[in-house]
Order: C-alpha cells, then structure tokens, then sequence
C-alpha cells in the first residue's frame, strides 16, 4: 500500500530499484527455497492458487487455533510474491510515470494506458530477474503481479481482491483484519489484509487523494475522513476507534433503473408504473428506511425516471447518484454537487474549507433547476430541503435513515427542531413539502442460511393539512396485509388524477390489481 506521490530517491523514500535490485530483494526476502523431492529449488510463496483451492487459513487471535480464519494471502487468486515486492515495482513504475508526463498534460485514460505499458514492461523484466534461480512464474502469474501493482497505483490496492469479490457490499476493516459482507452468504473475515496500522493509514490517504478529495486526510488533528473510491465505492475511516477503522460500502450497481427494481424483487409491476407516474406527476418523494435498506439505490432509479426535457440538481455529502453520468435511456441536464470536508483547521468558529449539504443549496437554487435532490438528509439540511420542495420544487426527492416506519414524521420534526424550528411549525412544513413517502424494509437471514432481502413495504400519502395534536395527516396507499410482508394496495391516493394525466397510471390497475401482486412468495427462511 504504497503512497504514489512518494518520490523514490527522495530523502526519507527508497532509491529506485532495477531489475538487479528487485532480483536481490526477491532473494533476499521471499526467494528462500526449500528442496522437493527432485531437489529442484522452488519459492517458499505458493506459486500458483487454484481457484477452487480453499482458502489458506491462520488461527483467529485468542480462539487457540479451534476456528481458522484465513489471511488475504491464502484467498484464490492470491500473488505468488509478498506485497513488499508489489510496492517497489509501484514505486519504480511510478518514477518512469513522472519522467513520460512531468506536467499531467495527459488525459487521464491516456495517462493509465501509459501506466498500463509501463507496469508490463517493469513486471518482464522483474520475472526476468526472478527467474534466474528460481522457478519461472506462469504468465497468468505474471499478469496477476502486473494487475496488482496497477491495483496500487489507480486502484484499491491490497484490499481490491476483497472488493472485486461477487456479491460484497461492504468490507470492514479493523485494523490488520477484514470482516466482509455479502448480499448473498454470510460474513467472511480475513486476516493480515495490511502489515500494520501506519500502512492502513497510508491506503486511505492515498485512496482520499485518488478520488480527488487531496483534502481529506486521516491524522490525528483529523480523526475521522469520509470519501469516494475512484470505482464510487464509499469510504468512512477513523483514528478514534481501538485500531484504526476502515469502512467500504461496494455500490455493485451504478447504473440501474427501475426495471432492475422489479427483477431484484425490491418493488412489484404495480409499484414500478405506480412510482414511475409519481416522478413525472411531480410528487415530492421521501425514501426512507434502515440503513443498508437499499433508499439510495430506489432514489437513484427514480431520478432516471425524471424526464429529459427538466433541468436537476443533487446535493450530496459523498458522490453515489451518479444521475449526471449517461444511463439506461436520456436525462435531465444533471449538476452533481459534492459537499466538502473541512482540512482540519478552525477559522472564525468554524471548520475551515468546509462546504456543507447546507451550504449549497443557495447556489443550487440559483441553477434554476427544476428539481432538487439530495442524497441523504442528515441534519440541518432538512430545512432548506423541505423549503425547497414547498417552495415551488415539486418533483423533489430525498432520503432519510428512519427505523421503523411508524417513526417518519417524528425522526423529521426531530431534525426540524435541531435546527432551530418550534414543533408547530415543523409540522406544518412537513405537511406543505411531502407528497409521498416510501419505506424500504431490510431482512437479513444470511445468518440462518437465506440471502438479504430488501423490498418497498409501506408507501403513504402526506397531505396538506394538520390533524389532532397537531401532526401532519397521513393515509397508508400501500402497506404488508394478509400474510404479506410486502407493499400491497390499500387505499386510493387523493392525487390519483394527477397520476392518470401522465398517461402512466390507471385508477383501475390499483383496484382491479390485475398485474400488481408479488411474483410469488417471499423466499424467506423464517416467516415473519
């Protein structure tokens, strides 16, 4: 996990290394030999995986070796050489880099495909040196070490083979050890994934500056850092933890639309046409649910059901919508904006560089956009959000982390008044901004041999008016009902004529329910 702006030959930094150099570290450090039975001299490092081979295995810390967890080095597709050989080849490819194009006059997929050629050319000639005295590598081998020190400069690193595993959704990092989660078996934990602490330390910072955000850096003055990948996957770490903490969240899909929706079971034929008419009829939409729910990825196929012909806007913290990027079919003119981190100083009372979800809605407005959405409401954001969807930006949507559904409206006016509004006026700006809120249920039974489900369970209408104590009125158009734990019809929306002017929407699909049931059961392991 080396860092790519380090510049060999600097004081402090290691000298460049040729291919007589990586020959002697390669001797020195993982050439040490053992006979076979032919008296051949091979590697101490497996010099080829299986990929059905298990996976290596090391005893978990404290358990006396009864339960095996395996290190990164024993998983399929392992390399056949440590990572210390990764980092000097990085290094050296680095250097030849700098020297082709000092001044990154480069495009940048130009400049990869230099330092594509570059890495193959830098791995010939180590596999070169390698083998004088020891069994040649496979090209597939070579090829894996030429993936790898690619991997270190543009992406992942050491921790890319956890990522580009099928099925992860998130990698947890605690200190040299990984746990991995998947959407479709249980956890893995994996461990020695970094050789100490400082070297984790030194991935994010590079990981930070890879995605553009040079600003963010894991220190102690800045404990806690929050970014992008350069793949989009979503990076939070921390210094405040027992040992330096690492959480990735893999977007495994960037560019669904709702169609996708339906074939993943998360909503039904009937809610896909029934959302898809409430995007263009311009209802304010709140997508809420637990975390891990799925609300960013129904927020992002909804904003692809946005019309090509209006003009967007996104606010978020970190970049996931990616609405601004071509998808399935054309959309609206699209500004991304990305909130930013402070640097770590202070200055007249605040975080100094500091941009907040807050701070841009000003600016955001200004772009005349017709609709406003926000990647996730957090905090005092929720204000201006609602002012804006009351304000004349119909077809405004958000999300928002809310437990269980029952507590929507409570979990906004908590955010209301942390902001500085009274409880009276909250509701009633709750009531003028929302039309609609959809609810994403999680069900995890990875534990107990079933997958993670995630699907819509409860939509409600908000409507414009105050009832007793003076909350928001709301009526439940979908919710679980006869056996069901899914979304099922319930009640007519009052803007049901706004829907059947869109030409997408029939008042009789909804009472009729010719097309709109579930395909089928629910394939869970334990019936709720």
């Amino acid at each position: 996990m080396a860092d790519t702006q380090q510049r060999p030959g600097a004081e402090g930094s290691p000298a460049p290394m040729g291919p007589a150099d990586i020959a002697g570290l390669l001797a020195g450090r993982i050439g040490q030999r053992r006979p076979t039975a032919a008296g051949v001299p091979q590697p101490a490092v497996p010099s080829a995986v299986s990929p059905d081979a298990p996976a290596a295995a090391a005893p978990a810390a404290g358990d006396g070796g009864v339960e095996a967890v395996p290190s990164l080095a024993g998983l399929p597709g392992a390399l056949p050489v440590e990572w210390e050989v990764i980092e000097h080849l990085q290094s050296l490819v680095s250097t030849k880099l700098s020297a082709e194009d000092p001044d990154k006059l480069l495009e940048e997929a130009d400049r990869r495909a230099l330092a594509r050629r570059l890495v193959r050319n830098a791995v010939a000639d180590w596999a070169t040196a390698y083998a004088q005295g020891n069994t040649p590598l496979t090209a597939e081998q070579e090829t894996a070490v030429g993936t790898a020190v690619f991997d270190s400069m543009y992406r992942g690193g050491r921790l890319q083979s956890l990522l580009d595993q099928d099925g992860v959704e998130d990698v947890m990092v605690d200190g040299l050890r990984a746990h991995v989660e998947y959407h479709d078996r249980p956890r893995q934990t994996i461990e020695k994934v970094a050789d100490s602490h400082e070297e984790l330390i030194t991935w994010v910072n590079r990981m930070a500056r890879l995605s553009g955000h040079g600003e963010r850096a894991l220190t102690q003055a800045t404990p806690m850092v929050g970014f992008r990948m350069p793949d989009g996957s979503r990076v939070t770490a921390s210094l405040l933890t027992t040992r330096p903490s690492v959480v990735i969240r893999r977007h495994r899909i960037r560019q669904h639309g709702i169609a996708e929706l339906v074939q993943w079971g998360s909503i039904n034929p009937m809610l896909e046409r029934f959302l898809t008419a409430c995007v263009h009829a311009k209802m304010n939409i709140l997508v809420v649910g637990d975390m891990g729910a799925g609300k960013t990825s129904l927020l992002r196929a909804l904003g692809r059901e946005i019309p090509p012909s209006e003009r967007l806007v996104t606010l978020e913290s970190d970049r996931e919508l990616y609405l601004d990027e071509p998808g399935p079919k054309p959309g609206p003119v699209t500004y991304a904006f990305e909130a930013r981190q402070s640097n770590g100083e202070t200055r007249g009372g605040g975080a100094a560089g500091e941009v907040t979800i807050s701070d841009m809605f000003a600016t955001a407005l200004r772009y005349n956009a017709t609709r406003v959405i926000v990647g996730e409401v957090r905090s005092t954001e929720i204000v201006p959000m609602l002012q804006a969807m009351s304000a004349g930006g119909s077809g405004s949507m958000c999300t928002l982390h809310v437990r269980r559904p029952h507590g929507i409206i409570s979990r906004l006016v908590q955010l209301c008044t942390e902001a500085g509004m009274q409880t009276e006026a909250a509701h009633h700006l709750i009531a003028s901004s929302i039309d609609l809120v959809v609810y994403l249920t999680y069900l995890d039974e990875t534990a107990i041999g079933g997958q993670k489900h995630r699907f819509v369970s409860h939509i409600y209408e908000v409507h414009d008016v105050v009832g007793e104590g003076g909350r928001p009125v709301t009526t439940e158009l979908f919710a679980p009902q006869g056996g069901e734990i899914r979304a099922v019809y319930k009640n007519m929306p009052s803007f049901i004529d706004e829907l059947e002017l869109t030409g997408l929407m029939r008042r009789q699909w909804l009472t009729d329910n010719p097309f709109g049931a579930w395909m089928g059961p629910l394939a869970t392991v334990g019936r709720r």
